[in-house]
């Protein structure tokens, strides 16, 4: 291995001994009772819960996926999408936060999203709880599959070692981890990633600006693609039969600019939406310690979410500018983070850099991995298969199903050309039209019942799949996002179902006016 490679590695291997560290000091409290490894006891700070659920949420998608996108594609769809989560992000830190911290309260002391489903709406017969604890565990295996991705194109990239094997050297070492600490190690490195992502993007940001000669020089290099620097208009790559981008005279060709309309901009901003159903965010909102401190979790949030989102936009811009026929293929562009860092920093500091890749899926992988196994071993096994399970049994049955959950992503993830950014978009797609709106009308309208919660969630369910693999396919006006339309549907669901079946019951109606007021 060259000396630049060894003191990149031993950079991050300094990292992950931090990281299992925090594990190790976790692991005695987490292993006291499934409240503590699934939620941490309800005893997050403010900082801490608002670094920790938006680590959980951007994984490598932030440093790999969307730079990547607009290296390839140009401005337009990197920032409208950026745009749209951070909308998102603070609407859901403004409106559904403290609801949400009340009201799992009062809803059985709810410790899981499918918990506070089922509980917030009486159930008997636990088929809410079976429906959403069988979403999270199929888009979880994707959400999964995309950070076992990021490991192994960030180490193939880097030691030039084989994909599929850094991917399982990564999945087991996220497996381990997990293992070890739940909830509340995954929270507290959550809030040290959160940091290294950030200072991890400046900093390529501003080597990489600097390299390419300044911010005008980076603009002129790239005001001669056609339609790259547009808010209404998108790059066209022109590719050969196998992916490939062209080359001429030295430069990437592409095509003439496509058309980015209203209707698209709308589409892409819809991942905003898909906050109010991501489990990993909702979470937080759950175990933080006191309701007064969102507000402070808010603006700490929103701040670094604003600021990650478009140094990697920018990140993408800067590297096509100064590696323009570097990265000749969608999946290859997500490496752009990579080559710059390992390009421009010495090694030690592009090790750190590069630990924030390893940060992002550290922190999304435990995050999925725990919340699915959890929905398996609590809701699933407890809640419906076995009623007289004792802590300790559903918490082995939570670790069985956490490596199961592993296995299955990483056979996901095999595929080298995978893309990042349409792994997440997929996954996220699915929270987003499954427990988004029931989230929302759970929270905010007193009228929803149980019907009108089953119809919704597998409404929003179905159409997703349905648009990604019919619909969209047929381009034009219905080539959106699928997020968008499925969210429509379930919401159109739930208000129709709820109002042509009988109302909730008084005590379930006095529950929701509690919720509005209780002290947290």
């Amino acid at each position: 291995m060259q000396t630049a490679s060894a003191q990149v590695l031993i950079a991050m291997i300094l990292y992950i001994s931090v990281i299992i560290g925090i594990g190790v000091y976790f692991a005695k409290r987490a292993n006291e009772n499934s409240e503590n490894f699934y939620l941490g006891g309800r005893s997050l700070g403010p900082w801490v819960a608002a670094f920790s659920a938006e680590a959980s949420d951007m994984s490598g998608w932030l440093l790999m996926g969307l730079p990547g996108v607009a290296y390839w594609l140009g401005l337009a769809d990197a920032v409208w999408t950026a745009i749209g989560l951070a909308i998102g992000t603070y609407i859901n830190w403004l409106f559904v936060a403290k609801r949400l911290r009340r009201y799992s309260q009062i809803a059985g002391n709810a410790i899981t999203i499918p918990d506070f489903f089922s509980n917030r709406f009486h159930e008997d017969k636990k088929v809410l709880m079976g429906i959403s604890s069988i979403l999270i565990l199929v888009f979880f295996c994707v959400y999964v599959s995309s950070c076992f991705v990021t490991c192994g194109k960030l180490f193939s990239t880097l030691f030039g070692a084989d994909y599929t094997l850094m991917m399982i050297a990564g999945a087991a070492f996220v497996v381990i981890y997990t293992f070890l600490g739940g909830f509340l190690a995954e929270s507290a490195s959550d809030f040290l990633q959160a940091i290294v992502m950030i200072v991890s993007l400046v900093l390529v940001l501003t080597f990489g600006t600097i390299a390419a000669g300044g911010l005008d020089q980076v603009l002129s290099n790239l005001r001669s693609i056609p339609g790259f620097l547009e808010f209404f208009a998108i790059a066209s790559p022109a590719t050969d039969a196998n992916g490939v981008q062209q080359i001429a005279n030295g430069a990437p060709v592409f095509g003439a600019a496509g058309a980015y309309g209203f209707i698209t901009i709308g589409s892409t901003m819809s991942w905003g939406l898909g906050y109010f159903g991501v489990p990993q965010v909702l979470l937080r909102f759950m175990a933080i310690r006191k309701c007064d401190e969102l507000t402070k979790s808010r603006r700490v949030g929103t701040i670094w979410v604003v600021i990650s989102l478009f140094a990697a936009v920018a990140i993408g811009l800067v590297g096509r500018a100064l590696y323009p026929t570097a990265l000749l293929t969608s999946s290859a562009s997500e490496n752009i983070f990579s080559i710059l860092a390992t390009s421009l920093m010495h090694p030690l500091f592009a090790g750190m850099v590069m630990a924030g890749i390893l940060a992002a899926t550290i922190s999304s992988s435990d995050s999925y991995l725990l919340i699915a196994s959890s929905a398996f071993s609590k809701n699933l096994y407890q809640g419906i298969f076995r009623k007289n399970a004792t802590d300790k049994q559903v918490m082995w049955v939570s670790r069985i199903v956490l490596i199961l959950i592993a296995i299955f992503g990483a056979l996901l993830a095999l595929d080298e050309q995978s893309v990042i950014f349409k792994i997440v978009s997929f996954a996220w797609a699915g929270f987003g039209a499954t427990f988004g709106p029931i989230m929302l009308f759970s929270l905010f309208w007193k009228r929803v019942n149980r019907q009108g919660a089953i119809a919704g969630m597998l409404a929003g369910g179905a159409m997703v799949f349905i648009w990604k693999l019919l619909i969209r396919p047929i381009g034009g006006v219905f080539g959106i996002y699928e997020l968008l339309p499925a969210f429509l549907v379930s919401t159109v669901a739930i208000i129709v179902v709820s109002l042509l079946t009988p109302p909730p019951s008084a005590r379930m109606q006095a529950e929701f006016e509690q919720a509005k007021t209780l002290a947290c």
